[in-house]
């Protein structure tokens, strides 16, 4: 076993058909690959025996999160030049190229394969496959996106500590896509310019009622509250939220403008409210509730009010998977999460009765906003492991690093949709232009 790195560098070329894109670096100190690439790190036996038992995404992410699989050098380097074999399918295809090669090694198809197969089993070592890390969603029970499903797959994402969101997040506490117009230096500068945008396209006036879906920390009602002059309910799933927006809300001596509700969006029975914003909670949805979802808020609008419904789309790789989430992001942070293309939404709100007025695309910025929550998160990565867990640390990591790079290279988006009520004989109560619509009233 001296040299350990080459022998599963000749591994990966054989199953793959050319050499691996990093360097590695094995258990027993040994590197093959590249010396200016940066190294792929297999610290045990156990690494390679969670890929082979799981191949693909999600037994290299099992071996992430474990502590059994690390980087060293750029992670975002690492990502990309591992990207199109483990991520990234060809047309028609169902899994990536790590996965295929793997399943073929482990169906011993071909001579070739056998070989194989015999060198990756003595480098596994005996064993029965790992346990999954305990940062792994449990298993799923009852109706996909029911009411008491839908709250368990909340809590699993945000019942995590606020203190730990905080050191990620930073004070905006905003956790959706920020905005980052030509004033916005820093993150906290684009978040208030995301918030003032959304309120803006809603046209908010002072008296008004917001109603805000998936309210999270309560930053959207602090900010329509405190700029615009609004009665404003915020509405989440965490208990932990809600207790977090709540003490906000208190401190700012805006008690009697806003409420903080942990109530699902379906439970919703006060309307009609003049302004509904959906930011970054649509997701949670799911393609079978979706025209529910959209005929709700359409029912607790006023003829004329306004949705600003602010989502994540999908690109779809074939009919069947229009709303598949990677598999890892499904296991070890939204479970449920569905991702649907742009398109099929704005169909959906026309069918619930919205007409949708403007579309606009932030798909560079959440590219962006992905990349400082990443650089907080190492900032103060001690700290969030003392929060958390190693595992979980681990996991935001490196959801957060691989979907900034999803946003960069187009294989998703996201979308804000402005939507209205249509009023007495159509109306929509709005300027010719969109300069005249988001203007402050």
């Amino acid at each position: 076993m001296a040299d350990t790195a080459g022998r599963l560098a000749a591994l990966a070329e054989g199953a793959l058909g050319a050499p691996p894109p990093v360097r590695i670096r094995a258990w027993d100190g040994s590197e093959a690959g590249p010396p200016d690439a940066p190294a792929l790190v297999v610290r045990n036996r156990r690494a390679l025996r969670r890929v082979l038992w799981k191949p693909g995404e999600l037994g290299m992410v099992r071996a992430w999160v474990a502590g059994d699989l690390d980087v060293e050098g750029d992670l975002y380097e690492v990502l990309a030049r591992l990207a199109g074999l483990v991520w990234e399918r060809g047309e028609g295809a169902g899994e990536g190229r790590v996965a295929a090669a793997l399943s073929a090694v482990r169906a011993l198809r071909e001579p070739q394969a056998r070989g194989l197969a015999r060198e990756a089993l003595t480098l596994a070592g005996p064993g029965l496959p790992p346990a999954p890390p305990p940062e792994e969603a449990p298993r799923r029970t009852g109706v996909r996106h029911s009411l008491s499903r839908d709250r368990d797959a909340i809590h699993h994402h945000y019942d995590v500590g606020n203190p730990f969101y905080e050191h990620v997040l930073g004070p905006s506490m905003v956790y959706s896509c920020a905005y980052w117009n030509a004033s916005a230096g820093t993150l906290e500068q684009a978040q208030e310019a995301k918030l003032d945008l959304v309120c803006r396209k809603l046209a908010l006036r002072e008296g008004q009622r917001l109603l805000d879906v998936g309210c999270g920390w309560g930053s959207m009602v602090l900010h329509a509250a405190r700029h615009y002059g609004v009665r404003a309910v915020g509405i989440t799933l965490s208990a932990e939220q809600a207790a977090y927006a709540r003490k906000r809300v208190a401190e700012e001596g805006l008690t009697d403008r806003i409420e903080i509700r942990v109530q699902d969006y379906r439970r919703v029975a006060d309307g009609p409210y003049d302004a509904i914003s959906s930011i970054g909670m649509a997701e949670h949805v799911g393609s079978a509730r979706y025209l529910e979802y959209a005929r709700t808020l359409y029912g607790l609008l006023l003829p004329g009010g306004r949705l600003l419904n602010h989502q994540i789309a999908r690109r779809p790789l074939a009919r069947e998977e229009a709303y598949r989430v990677d598999e890892f992001i499904d296991r070890y942070v939204f479970p449920d999460g569905e991702l649907a293309p742009v398109g099929t939404t704005v169909s959906l709100l026309e069918e619930a009765g919205f007409e949708v007025r403007d579309l606009e695309s932030l798909r560079e910025h959440y590219a962006l906003t992905l990349r400082r929550w990443v650089a907080n998160l190492e900032g103060h990565w001690d700290e969030a492991v003392r929060l958390t867990s190693p595992g979980r640390a681990r996991v935001w990591r490196l959801y957060m690093a691989a979907s900034a790079l999803a946003f960069e290279r187009n294989r998703i988006g996201v979308n804000q949709l402005l939507a209205i009520r249509p009023g007495p004989e159509g109306s929509s109560g709005m300027g010719r232009t969109r300069g005249e619509w988001t203007e402050r009233g």
